[in-house]
């Protein structure tokens, strides 16, 4: 019987993992740790395992789990609002929180799969590939760093002991609407096209981003627990969108033809281009992305369709 450990579980991604891994392993017995902070207990309808409610920066982690061993540990929590600006906050929890995991998991060498982000590569025009310096431009991605460093500094003195982080890039998708404003792109522009407005983008909408559709970074997600190696990989669809081809794309699902609303951009730096160099994740995982933006949007936007209350 296989036993999994999702912290951050009833978040968007981790809601999404937590259920793919349930109907991949219907027998499995799987944990959900959240504190609900970027979490929505309706992301968990049809789960079936057990659920802790806990902060994994402050949780006794021995006394909880005691002797309980897991097949492996997907690490999903975090505070992932940009917009917090306490830096002690930011790092404390974020930071600590992985600490701790890994200390737990560190005595049985329990495989750990961990979300790092693509916003470690800062604001950089191009392809991002695993091996540029990181340039955070937030405390959040600060704490992204920091993971990575960890997780590197963990592996590197217990070499048998598998820790994989994935560099999420823009995933949308599914279950992630309880976010409201730090949402999507692609759910905030379905969601002005829905109500027959036409959606607001920077001008003149030819920045790109590398959307990946959350089915895809479940897929990658789960396929890491059983890298040969310790490491970290990119996480996207390898493909760099702009809004105009995602607006364009939204009306093709909606058959709408509404046009863009160009806005002028009041930042002084904003990331005219994400592109992840999925490479080293197709040779060393196996992973090739299933979905398009195209296609992937799509998906999404029925399954909105089939979903809305």
């Amino acid at each position: 019987m296989r036993k999994f450990l999702v912290t951050g579980g009833a978040g968007f991604i981790g809601s999404n993992l937590t259920l793919a891994l349930q109907d991949r392993y219907p027998d499995a017995r799987i944990v959900v740790l959240d504190d609900f902070r970027s979490g929505d207990f309706r992301n968990l309808r049809g789960f079936r395992g057990d659920f802790v409610a806990a902060d994994v920066s402050r949780l006794d982690w021995n006394r909880q789990f005691g002797d309980r061993s897991f097949d492996t540990i997907y690490h999903e929590a975090s505070i992932t609002d940009t917009t917090v600006h306490d830096q002690f906050l930011q790092t404390h929890d974020n930071i600590e929180g992985f600490r701790r995991m890994l200390e737990f998991a560190l005595v049985t060498h329990t495989p750990v799969v961990y979300a790092s982000s693509a916003a470690t590569y800062g604001i950089c025009s191009g392809v991002q590939q695993e091996d540029q310096p990181p340039a955070p431009a937030n405390v959040y991605a600060f704490t992204k760093v920091q993971l990575d460093n960890l997780a590197r500094d963990y592996a590197s003195r217990n070499p048998s002991w598998h820790i994989v982080g994935l560099r999420y890039f823009n995933v949308y998708g599914p279950n992630e609407a309880h976010k409201k404003a730090a949402a999507s792109m692609i759910y905030q522009l379905y969601s002005q096209m829905k109500s027959g407005r036409r959606p607001k983008v920077f001008k003149m909408g030819e920045q790109k981003r590398d959307f990946v559709y959350v089915k895809d970074v479940v897929a990658l997600t789960i396929q890491a627990a059983n890298s040969p190696k310790s490491g970290i990989y990119n996480c996207g669809s390898g493909r760099a969108f702009s809004f105009n081809e995602a607006i364009a794309a939204i009306n093709r699902a909606l058959g709408t033809q509404l046009e863009p609303d160009y806005i002028e951009n009041p930042y002084d730096f904003y990331q005219p281009h994400t592109e992840a160099d999925m490479g080293r994740a197709r040779v060393e995982l196996g992973h090739v992305p299933e979905f398009s933006p195209e296609s992937g949007i799509a998906d999404y936007v029925r399954w909105l369709e089939s979903n809305r209350a």
